[in-house]
C-alpha cells in the first residue's frame, strides 16, 4: 500500500493537516507499523488534490502561517476502498540494531552491550507505551492491530531478556549445552 491511499486512510478518519497526518506516523497509532514523513505526505497529498481525492482548505491562523486542511473526496473514499481490497505486501523488518547483532561476533564486548541495551530499552519504551493505550472504545481493527502489536514487542522483549547475555557472552544456546556435558 503506497503513502497516497494511506493518507486516504488517515482522512477517512476525519479532516486533517498535513503536520497532523506526519505526527499520526511519528507519534500515533501508525507509528509502530508504518513509516511516512513530509517528503512522502505531502506529494502524496498534492496526488491526491490533483485527483480530486481530497480537497484542501486553507484556514488563517493568528500570528502564525494559514494551514492547509485535508478531507476525504467520495472519489477517495472509492479509491482508499480499492486499495483496502488488494492483497498486501508481504513485512520486511528494516532494524540496524539487527544488522550489528548478526555481526555480533565482529562487535567488541562493550559494543555488544550498548547495542543490546538500547535496543531491549526501546522495545520496551514502546510496550509500556502500548500497555498504557486504552483501545476499548476503538474499533475491532484497532483493537486487533493494538493487541498484535503488544504480542509482538511482549516476545521480543522477553527474548532479549531471556536470551540477552547469550549475545553478550558471544556464545549460543548450544555451546553452553555442550560445555555443560
Amino acid at each position: 500500500m503506497d503513502t497516497r491511499s494511506i493518507c486516504l486512510g488517515v482522512l477517512s478518519m476525519g479532516e486533517a493537516t498535513g503536520y497532523e497526518i506526519k505526527k499520526l506516523f511519528e507519534e500515533g497509532p501508525f507509528s509502530h507499523f508504518y513509516d511516512a514523513g513530509y517528503g512522502s505526505i505531502y506529494p502524496a497529498l498534492g496526488k491526491l488534490l490533483e485527483a480530486e481525492q481530497v480537497t484542501c482548505r486553507v484556514e488563517a491562523q493568528a500570528g502564525r502561517p494559514a494551514k492547509k486542511v485535508y478531507a476525504i473526496t467520495d472519489a477517495g473514499h472509492e479509491v482508499l476502498a480499492g486499495a483496502l481490497h488488494e492483497e498486501p505486501a508481504i513485512d520486511h523488518i528494516r532494524s540496524e540494531a539487527l544488522v550489528m547483532m548478526f555481526f555480533g561476533h565482529k562487535l567488541s564486548a562493550d559494543q555488544r552491550a550498548r547495542v543490546l541495551d538500547k535496543y531491549h530499552g526501546h522495545y520496551a519504551k514502546v510496550l509500556a507505551g502500548l500497555h498504557e493505550l486504552d483501545t476499548s472504545r476503538e474499533g475491532f481493527g484497532r483493537q486487533f492491530v493494538h493487541g498484535f502489536g503488544l504480542a509482538i514487542y511482549e516476545t521480543a522483549v522477553r527474548y532479549l531478556e531471556e536470551h540477552g547475555d547469550e549475545f553478550l557472552d558471544g556464545k549460543t544456546a548450544n555451546d553452553k549445552i555442550g560445555a555443560e556435558q
